[in-house]
């Protein structure tokens, strides 16, 4: 579905967060809030995406990149203002526009597709899409006649006592005919008490003018969700990382207490791996098949782990790649590391990446033996079926040629490995 542009509204300050990063930045399951609206655009193929940034503009920009088209917002004049101002860029634009919330990581990619569809079906000006929830407490509630059709939104601060108990809500996504909607964004007039233009004024012009809307109605309660507080943040979290663990548990992936268990978006394992208690993925992870991860160990962004590897307790793993049938079972640290099939790497073992200056690799050769608490210390290559002693040493820039045995503080070749 291709047949449309989109707008996302991304300028708000964000002053209950209570931060100096964009609201829209905040990060959710390890990934912008702002990404998650984005994601649904690009899977259902705009045309064309224009975020309307405002407060921290440049670092939106640094964040999310030159993928999209960025419209500017200096003053903060509400949604219907943020949407005019993509009027120059769509002035011989006669199709769709989608309007979306940049800060609602909740909304669904096929729940818009059902609203792209309905509002082409319909040959609407525009197509509101609406939720039945169980509190609506302030969301502005959907009024429609005996028959069930459709007459406006009625905000809660304006609404009669009997309209409060309506419990169809606007979720804030809508459709609107190109043409129909730079229309009426000029007839709308600044909200007195507010000092903004409401872009819910556009419906009620549109309707006023007898022209066709129509609603798109789901049953998903926490699509209307919108982070405008640090609650906010950690429930849609939760939510978000239930969705995570379901997605993974159906591939085929064991998580033995989804209850203590953290993975991020972007991450993906093979089936038959199984993640023990306690453990945290983050984003930008892949994990082969026939894993056994955990309990109670962490892999950190830019790890690539393949087939039948096993990380045990208190094992950290981070922008490093792991061999086939590598075995890293106990109190480890692997940091900026190629790690070679059939690697051990005993209790304790730590590569010491960080020079204080810049982060160091370490190379292990595949079949080679790590013994307990040693220490590399990065940049240094370890050879093919070699040893290194346990509690020793590896000074910066030592190397261990293939199949030799390295012992003591500093490490030294004492003999060839049997």
């Amino acid at each position: 579905m291709s047949n449309f542009k989109a707008i996302i509204l991304a300028a708000g300050r964000g002053t209950r967060m209570k931060s100096q990063t964009p609201k829209v930045l905040h990060k959710v399951c390890g990934k912008p809030v702002l990404e998650y609206v984005l994601d649904i655009t690009k899977g259902l193929r705009s045309l064309t995406t224009y975020v309307v940034v405002g407060h921290g503009s440049k670092i939106v920009r640094d964040v999310v990149g030159e993928t999209v088209t960025y419209v500017q917002q200096d003053k903060l004049l509400g949604t219907a203002d943020a949407v005019n101002r993509c009027a120059p860029y769509l002035k011989n634009y006669q199709g769709t526009v989608l309007v979306l919330c940049g800060d609602t990581p909740l909304l669904s990619k096929d729940i818009v597709a059902a609203l792209l569809k309905q509002h082409h079906r319909s040959k609407a000006s525009a197509t509101v899409l609406t939720a039945n929830i169980n509190n609506p407490l302030g969301y502005g509630r959907i009024l429609r006649d005996t028959q069930g059709h459709f007459l406006a939104i009625r905000e809660e601060k304006d609404a009669s006592d009997a309209e409060v108990k309506i419990k169809e809500i606007n979720v804030g996504v809508y459709c609107f005919n190109a043409k129909d909607l730079f229309v009426a964004l000029k007839k709308v007039k600044l909200n007195p008490g507010k000092k903004e233009f409401y872009l819910t004024d556009v419906i009620e012009l549109l309707l006023a003018d007898g022209k066709n809307v129509s609603t798109f109605t789901t049953q998903d309660e926490t699509v209307a969700f919108g982070i405008n507080t640090r609650e906010d943040l950690a429930q849609a979290q939760a939510i978000i990382r239930q969705r995570i663990l379901s997605k993974h548990m159906l591939s085929g992936v064991t998580i033995m207490d989804p209850l203590t268990t953290f993975i991020e978006a972007g991450v993906v394992i093979g089936q038959d791996t199984v993640i023990h208690p306690m453990t945290v993925i983050h984003t930008d992870v892949r994990i082969g098949r026939n894993c056994s991860i955990g309990p109670v160990s962490r892999i950190r962004p830019g790890t690539r782990i393949s087939d039948g590897v096993e990380i045990g307790n208190f094992a950290e793993v981070s922008r490093s790649s792991l061999g086939r049938g590598v075995t890293q079972k106990h109190f480890s640290f692997l940091g900026d590391a190629v790690v070679g099939q059939d690697v051990n790497i005993g209790a304790g073992v730590v590569t010491a990446n960080y020079d204080g200056v810049n982060k160091n690799k370490t190379f292990i050769g595949p079949g080679a033996f790590i013994g307990s608490d040693a220490i590399l210390v990065a940049p240094n290559k370890i050879g093919a079926g070699a040893m290194i002693g346990a509690g020793s040493v590896l000074p910066k820039g030592k190397n261990i040629p293939a199949g030799m045995v390295a012992i003591g503080v500093p490490a030294r070749v004492v003999k060839r490995r049997d």
